[in-house]
């Protein structure tokens, strides 16, 4: 026991040692910042499908037959280039609530489903007709950057996020009339989710001679690091 307590003694003496020989190092820190505006490269239309049923089957079969329809009209209409995904299927008690009280009353089966092409594919509009061909579905246009793009930048952000980081500070060294300067801690800020952006020009005529449906905003693309050095 008597060593036990010795051992954790070391430890707190030692990491008190540590936190004052951090507290006598002079530093000088520094925030870095880039950032991009790009166009998006990817358009994504999601699909929300929802059916109820007295049995899990019967539900979960009349999604299917949505998503195969709407499989069989891109299809049809030779839509080039595009992903269709299905994911996030879901079965649940369709419960009702009424007058302060609930009821079961069979299942509600849910499913979404992802449309991925080029943003400047020439096809879209035709996933757009291919949509409302298959029935009673609502969707959400949206227009985003691809994974490929966002690792392609990432490199190129970092290194001129720490050359801003580095810049300011050696104006900051020159300014105090400190001579040298050298890193001794970085750390990045956590990537912040990229939303997909649209903006709806058009809702009516759907045919090719027409205007363009979407006219999409530029994404910002941005990276913070934050240096320490010291001298």
């Amino acid at each position: 026991m008597k060593a036990l307590f010795s051992m954790i003694a070391a430890v707190m003496i030692s990491a008190f040692s540590y936190a004052q020989q951090l507290e006598q190092i002079p530093l000088i820190e520094v925030e870095g910042y880039s950032q991009r505006l790009v166009n998006p490269d990817e358009a994504v239309l999601m699909i929300n499908l929802e059916e109820k049923a007295m049995k899990v089957a019967d539900a979960s079969k009349v999604l299917n037959t949505k998503t195969q329809k709407l499989a069989d009209e891109l299809k049809k209409a030779r839509v080039r280039d595009y992903k269709l995904i299905a994911d996030n299927y879901s079965v649940d008690i369709n419960r009702i609530y009424l007058s302060g009280n609930s009821r079961d009353s069979g299942y509600v089966a849910r499913q979404s489903l992802r449309i991925v092409t080029s943003s400047t594919n020439e096809d879209l509009q035709k996933i757009i007709e291919a949509i409302n061909s298959s029935g009673d579905m609502s969707f959400q246009l949206g227009f985003q950057l691809s994974e490929a793009a966002q690792k392609s930048l990432e490199n190129t952000l970092l290194t001129e996020a720490l050359r801003d980081a580095e810049s300011r500070a050696r104006l900051i060294a020159e300014t105090l009339n400190i001579r040298s300067i050298q890193v001794h801690h970085v750390s990045l800020d956590t990537p912040r989710p990229i939303y997909p952006t649209a903006r709806m020009m058009k809702s009516s005529d759907m045919a090719e001679e027409s205007e363009p449906l979407i006219q999409t905003d530029q994404l910002k693309i941005d990276k913070r690091v934050y240096v320490k050095y010291t001298y």
